[in-house]
Formats: structure tokens, C-alpha cells, sequence
């Protein structure tokens, strides 16, 4: 393989909360196997990248800050292959996301783009509440309102920090499964995190512990391909999601073949398995989907 010049970034400790250390170790790995490939690779941080003018045909790296995206913008404009696209990463941000997914068929929370100056319409309770101009920085940027009044508070405390716009999702119980996955390669990981050991601020918690739903996991990787492309992000994806069933507050936990019992999805009632409708309340049961 013919030997490449190519410059790597590393992303802002500010940008990676309470995963300084993961954010580093994906990007020593990365800059280590390009170089054991014969590439010539140059580290730079985002403040030593903007101010040193470097350029490159191909660059790499986990760039946040909003100078470094505008010279990634530039440099790509000019022909260089960048690793995640900088225009993706922008689409990568909460509005914009939100906006794309919705609009785009790919499966996301019913969700409101709200101004803070106004008070909350209090169409989704409970719900999360999120920064729209930004990726999550502080434990702040992304809250969990019970109430109307928890809501307005939230709102209120990101008016105060100049941020105009937030989206607002609905909150759906159900497990709680984190994705990682890379383009072209089969490099497709899910797991449920564990608030104590993957988490940016603990709010896997509210969720609580995972029940093991049955999922396609095909069907899984098929959607986060969608919503790749339709972020323009051009090589790997992340993200999260929930196994929820709507109409439902009950968390439904699908019963492996040799179950005995199979729990109804609406009024949580415990049911033989041989019973194709719940004892208590009649729905059907789920054992399968």
C-alpha cells in the first residue's frame, strides 16, 4: 500500500464529558494502525490544528469545536477527504438531527422544536429536553421533565445561557441499547449501558435496568445506515435508542421459547403462555415480534 500523508485531530476535552479517556484511546488506536500501515499521520489538537493552517488530502479526527468544523468545511470544499465530514457532524446537531430523522422516515421520539422564551405547551410529559444548538457539553444540556413546571425551569435556565431554541422529545420507557457502527466494514456493536461505566452524565438511570427485549438487530443496523446517510456522515455512526411500545407505560420483555409465563404489555400481569389474551384486562399478549 502507497504510503499517505494524513493529518489526525483530537477532539477538545470539553467536547468528550466523562469520556476523556474512551475519546482519546479510539484516537491513539486509529493514529497507531494507520501508522503500523505505512501512512505518515500528524496529530494535532483542535486549537493547534486551526492556528497551524496544516492542510492535507485526508484527514481524521473527533472535531467539535465550531472553528476546527468551519476549516474542515473549507479544506473539504477544496477537495479533501474528511473523516467524519464536518457538514456531517453539523447535521449531527441536535436541531438539525431531530429535523432530518423526522423528515426522513428514520424512527425517532414524536418531538418539538420550542423556543425558551415561551413557556412549555406541555404536549410531551414526561419528556427529555435538549440544547438545539449544540451536541451535550454539560450535564444541563440534556434534562428529564416530569412536570410542566420541571419543563419551564429547564427552559428558563437554557434562555439564561443564551440558548434560544431546544428540542423537546418524548420520553419512552423500554430498554435502553447504545449502537456503534462503521461504513463498509460489518463493524456493527450494540450494548446496554451501564449508568457506572458508560455514561456522560447518568441518565441511563431513568430507565432503569434493561429486560432484554427482542430485537432485529439487522433491522437495527439497516436504520442506523439510513440515518448515516441522511446526516451525511460518511463513515462511522453512533447513537441510541429505545425498545418501546407505544400506547404502552409498561416495559415489554418478550418470552424466550421455553418461558412459562409471558407478561401482558398494558397492564403488566403475569400470564401462561398457552393464554393468547391476558387474564386480567383481555389485550392480547405479545410473545413475539
Amino acid at each position: 500500500m502507497d504510503s499517505t500523508r494524513i493529518i489526525g485531530i483530537s477532539r477538545g476535552s470539553q467536547y468528550s464529558p466523562n469520556h476523556i479517556g474512551n475519546d482519546a484511546a479510539i484516537f491513539n488506536q486509529v493514529t497507531e494502525e494507520l501508522r503500523t500501515m505505512g501512512h505518515t499521520v500528524e496529530t494535532y489538537t483542535e486549537k493547534e490544528f486551526t492556528e497551524s493552517g496544516a492542510e492535507s488530502a485526508v484527514i481524521y479526527g473527533m472535531a467539535r469545536d465550531t472553528a476546527t468544523l468551519e476549516r474542515l468545511r473549507i479544506l473539504e470544499d477544496k477537495g479533501a477527504v474528511v473523516i467524519n465530514s464536518a457538514y456531517g457532524i453539523d447535521n449531527c446537531i441536535r436541531k438539525a438531527m431531530t429535523m432530518l430523522l423526522t423528515s426522513h422516515g428514520v424512527p425517532h421520539p414524536d418531538s418539538l422544536i420550542v423556543s425558551t422564551a415561551v413557556p412549555y405547551s406541555g404536549q410531551h410529559l414526561p419528556c427529555w429536553i435538549k440544547r438545539g444548538d449544540s451536541h451535550a457539553i454539560e450535564k444541563e444540556d440534556v434534562s428529564y421533565a416530569a412536570t410542566r413546571e420541571e419543563a419551564d425551569t429547564i427552559l428558563a435556565s437554557f434562555r439564561q445561557r443564551g440558548i434560544a431554541e431546544a428540542v423537546v422529545n418524548e420520553h419512552l420507557q423500554g430498554d435502553l441499547v447504545k449502537f456503534y457502527g462503521v461504513r463498509d466494514t460489518g463493524f456493527f456493536h450494540w450494548f446496554y449501558p451501564d449508568p457506572s461505566a458508560h455514561s456522560k452524565f447518568g441518565l441511563e438511570k431513568i430507565n432503569g435496568k434493561a429486560k432484554g427485549i427482542c430485537f432485529d438487530e439487522d433491522r437495527l443496523k439497516a436504520y442506523s445506515d439510513k440515518a448515516r446517510l441522511q446526516q451525511n456522515v460518511n463513515a462511522y455512526t453512533e447513537g441510541d435508542l429505545v425498545f418501546h411500545l407505544y400506547g404502552t407505560t409498561t416495559v415489554v420483555g418478550l418470552p424466550e421459547a421455553n418461558d412459562g409465563s409471558v407478561h401482558c404489555s398494558v397492564c403488566g400481569s403475569s400470564n401462561n403462555m398457552a393464554n393468547d389474551k391476558c387474564r386480567d384486562c383481555g389485550h392480547s399478549l405479545i410473545k413475539h415480534i
